[in-house]
């Protein structure tokens, strides 16, 4: 039986579709987190809007983005970050000195492909299966271990814009049951201080 929720901080610089899923998922009885606060450096990301539908705080950082972010954090008690079509890239001093487990979805069955426009290099390679990961931040460009993968096979006649969609979907699916499997079974995020 859950006893708490941790307390999720999801950073955005889009149209915030991976966080409307955690924010669905979080709304289940017995989801073991909550969405407790929605970061973006973009003041025009359209996912804000889900903040505000769903009355959850929120936070446009523009300047001094990383101290200001540790200042909000530590306001809300968060446990874990979430990075859902986050762009900037944060320091290593940031994430050494949030002492939080720091997650990000990627948009391609890693180690391949790291960084942007995955889906147009998967075609030119004429890869057969691609996907989504989500993974620990480490501080190196999609680099940090693997939490789960979800796998798509390739049509014949694939397009760009075909294939993120079809791995947008997995992706809505795969990031609520990573969250779920790191404050559930994973060991590292007991160890840091993990409440369930």
């Amino acid at each position: 039986m859950i006893k708490t929720r941790e307390h999720l901080c999801i950073l955005i610089s889009g149209r915030g579709s991976n966080l409307l899923s955690l924010i669905e998922s979080c709304r289940k009885k017995n989801f073991p987190a909550k969405v407790k606060l929605i970061v973006s450096d973009n003041p025009k990301a359209p996912g804000l809007k889900y903040a505000k539908q769903y009355r959850i705080p929120f936070k446009v950082i523009t300047k001094n983005f990383e101290d200001t972010l540790l200042k909000a954090l530590d306001k809300h008690n968060i446990d874990i970050i979430c990075l859902a079509g986050f762009m900037k890239i944060l320091s290593k001093k940031f994430i050494r000195q949030s002492y939080r487990v720091i997650v990000n979805i990627h948009p391609s069955l890693l180690p391949k492909y790291k960084g942007l426009n995955t889906h147009q290099r998967v075609l030119n390679n004429k890869e057969k299966f691609s996907g989504c990961t989500v993974h620990y931040v480490n501080g190196e460009l999609d680099s940090g271990n693997i939490i789960l993968q979800s796998k798509v096979k390739i049509a014949k006649n694939e397009t760009k814009e075909s294939l993120e969609a079809k791995i947008l979907k997995k992706e809505h699916i795969l990031y609520p049951k990573a969250i779920n499997k790191i404050i559930n079974i994973d060991p590292y995020f007991i160890k840091i201080g993990g409440t369930i």
